[in-house]
């Protein structure tokens, strides 16, 4: 299946300016043949806290979100996956649209001055989806090896981050992005905004099929989750790991 990174340029509170750069981007990527789109984090609205600057702020925090309309439009178009992120009230909501619906995943972890606009998400599951089951995660969420592996356990077939990770941290983003696609054996899609850049496209052994520099472009490569189950014949690591043993470690750290 091939899929893309949008790399969008996203202006916090200029949805309008946003969606424009979002529709032309996800146009040439599904000129390019691509099914699955990747937009990053809170990719329409950035982390805008001011609701009367939103042209949808009177809908937009609640189902069934007309500011994703024109998306809904797309995939009936093209049948693809469109794969982002949203404010709803006081979550920050990853999200899968497809033809059948729209399915959330909420921000696990809010990010410093975050906390104070968004509260914490409480579940962690994939999405099923006829291309997969996506593992999904939004930005800071990266950082936490247990979110990744928790999917990857509920038998998520590829990771996708959707982030605004900022460009001083580049470096630490892209061995993240690796290391959570070679430690639960699955391509994982890795989108950042344009202001950041190094988005990637990693296969399940964490070779990087696409990368981009900073900058708005439209990443895309071609994921094979064939090779992910090859992949994991050969390295048995689900098959080998001792929970019994993780476990004790975690409740002995949680009560000295």
């Amino acid at each position: 299946m091939r899929a893309a990174c949008i790399q969008l340029q996203v202006e916090p509170c200029r949805t309008e300016q946003n969606l424009s750069r979002a529709l032309q981007m996800a146009g040439a990527a599904l000129a390019g043949g691509a099914e699955i789109l990747v937009f990053p984090e809170l990719f329409l609205t950035g982390f805008c806290y001011e609701p009367i600057s939103q042209p949808f702020s009177s809908d937009q925090d609640c189902s069934p979100y007309p500011s994703l309309d024109i998306f809904r439009a797309l995939v009936e178009e093209h049948d693809c996956l469109i794969i982002g992120s949203l404010r709803s009230d006081r979550r920050n909501e990853g999200f899968c649209l497809d033809r059948e619906c729209m399915q959330l995943r909420s921000k696990i972890h809010p990010f410093g001055e975050e906390k104070e606009h968004f509260d914490c998400g409480e579940g962690i599951s994939p999405v099923a989806t006829r291309w997969g089951r996506v593992g999904l995660q939004v930005c800071y969420d990266l950082r936490f090896p247990e979110v990744a592996r928790a999917l990857a356990l509920q038998g998520a077939d590829f990771l996708v981050t959707v982030a605004q990770f900022p460009a001083l941290r580049r470096d630490q983003w892209r061995a993240l992005a690796i290391a959570r696609a070679i430690e639960n054996q699955m391509p994982h899609l890795a989108c950042n905004w344009a202001t950041g850049g190094g988005s990637l496209i990693i296969d399940s052994r964490g070779r990087v099929l696409a990368e981009a520099g900073s900058g708005q472009t439209a990443l895309l490569a071609d994921v094979d989750l064939a090779d992910r189950d090859q992949f994991r014949r050969e390295v048995p690591c689900f098959a080998d790991r001792r929970p019994e043993v993780y476990g004790r470690w975690d409740t002995e750290r949680s009560n000295p």
